[in-house]
């Protein structure tokens, strides 16, 4: 069941949502709300939601910054964000940002369900296996994205790694980067760093050396939570799980 947060502002839109929506017939269910983007943030490091359902215009900060700071902490979940019409460039701007889907307000009875039946849907059918440095084709790469991957994979442990930092050290936009890097590889940045941090949690693990809380430690993750959710979606188990059974 796919765990869903709701972030808007105005309080008769969020409970409208959360009241009208038959979220057990979509196997989903709302876990928390917030009324701001810096809401947002903490529920999200709280609650790690599948799907986020997001205003873009908010006080304090608004859904775009907060797409932003979690696109940045490596957070890939799920949104979908709620715009105006004179707010459409915002919305083109959070779809650049990874959001998968925006509806126009006011949304009509139903939108808003179609819109996560395509997500999920999207997910089962294009479900993406994150590639690792040495699963890369280094033939089919150019000399940028070689030496992103490889910066990737060296530095991966690091929590605080970022796209801006990738892109500093190669001396190219942070744009071009996300870019070239999805159109030669197939996979997001973030992906990419998410498959290296699992790939390096895997063998820790199964090693038997550590201790499920230092694996995430050593793999980049400050949240046991959040890295123990990551390592069950990518590998199919726990990584309590995996370490029992690895090697037999």
């Amino acid at each position: 069941m796919w765990k869903v947060l709701l972030v808007e502002d105005e309080n008769l839109i969020r409970k409208g949502i959360r009241m009208t929506v038959n979220w057990g017939a979509l196997n989903c269910m709302v876990v928390g709300e917030a009324e701001n983007g810096e809401e947002g943030l903490k529920a999200v490091s709280d609650l790690h939601p599948d799907l986020i359902i997001t205003d873009l215009r908010m006080p304090k900060m608004d859904g775009l910054e907060m797409l932003k700071k979690l696109r940045e902490e490596g957070n890939e979940a799920a949104v979908i964000v709620l715009t105006a019409y004179d707010q459409f460039s915002y919305a083109q701007s959070a779809l650049r940002l990874g959001a998968v889907d925006y509806l126009l307000k006011p949304f009509h009875d139903g939108e808003l369900e179609e819109a996560i039946l395509r997500i999920k849907k999207k997910e089962g059918e294009q479900k993406e296996k994150p590639l690792t440095f040495s699963e890369l084709k280094p033939e089919g790469m150019s000399r940028y994205i070689s030496e992103a991957a490889e910066y990737i994979s060296l530095h991966s442990g690091n929590p605080d790694l970022t796209v801006g930092e990738i892109a500093e050290k190669l001396g190219i936009s942070e744009g071009h980067l996300s870019h070239t890097f999805k159109r030669e590889t197939g996979q997001t940045i973030l992906s990419y760093i998410t498959g290296c941090r699992i790939q390096k949690a895997a063998l820790a693990l199964k090693s038997g050396k550590y201790k499920v809380y230092e694996v995430a430690e050593m793999a980049g993750y400050r949240d046991i939570t959040y890295f123990s959710t990551t390592f069950k979606k990518l590998v199919g188990k726990s990584p309590s799980e995996y370490q029992s059974t690895a090697g037999k």
